[in-house]
């Protein structure tokens, strides 16, 4: 990772996502990325964070810097992945859009080596916004 904007979550999420990597069976490069991403966030009541940041749940609206290629979507647990735009929060561009807050970037490795520089656009949707903490 090239750049690692500052980041924000709550302290709801920081607790969900760690009791989800104390659950895993095998710590691999998913879990280890997000720990990382944990480690250096600032965390936040859920009623502190501002509307523009993007927390579980969060459905956003995001461009990869060097195709130009729009992507909406939404941020979520493991279990929740798999359908059109639900992307976990263990694969490589979930755990780099947690917390990022509207017009930062994030250089990402993708698969074969490529580096992807994604700018968040938008928050379309964030549940503590929409006063839905129990998500």
């Amino acid at each position: 990772m090239n750049s690692s904007p500052t980041i924000t979550i709550t302290r709801l999420d920081l607790q969900r996502l760690e009791r989800l990597l104390d659950s895993l069976d095998e710590f691999g490069p998913g879990a280890q990325a997000l720990q990382a991403e944990l480690d250096r966030a600032d965390v936040v009541g859920h009623d502190e964070v501002p509307a523009g940041v993007v927390t579980m749940n969060s459905r956003v609206h995001c461009r990869e810097e060097s195709s130009g290629k729009d992507y909406h979507l939404t941020l979520v647990y493991p279990q929740d992945a798999g359908g059109e735009g639900k992307v976990s929060i263990l694969a490589p561009v979930g755990s780099a859009l947690l917390g990022l807050s509207v017009g930062q970037h994030i250089d990402w490795p993708a698969p074969g080596g490529k580096q992807l520089k994604l700018t968040l656009l938008e928050v379309e949707y964030q549940p503590e916004a929409a006063g839905e903490y129990d998500r």
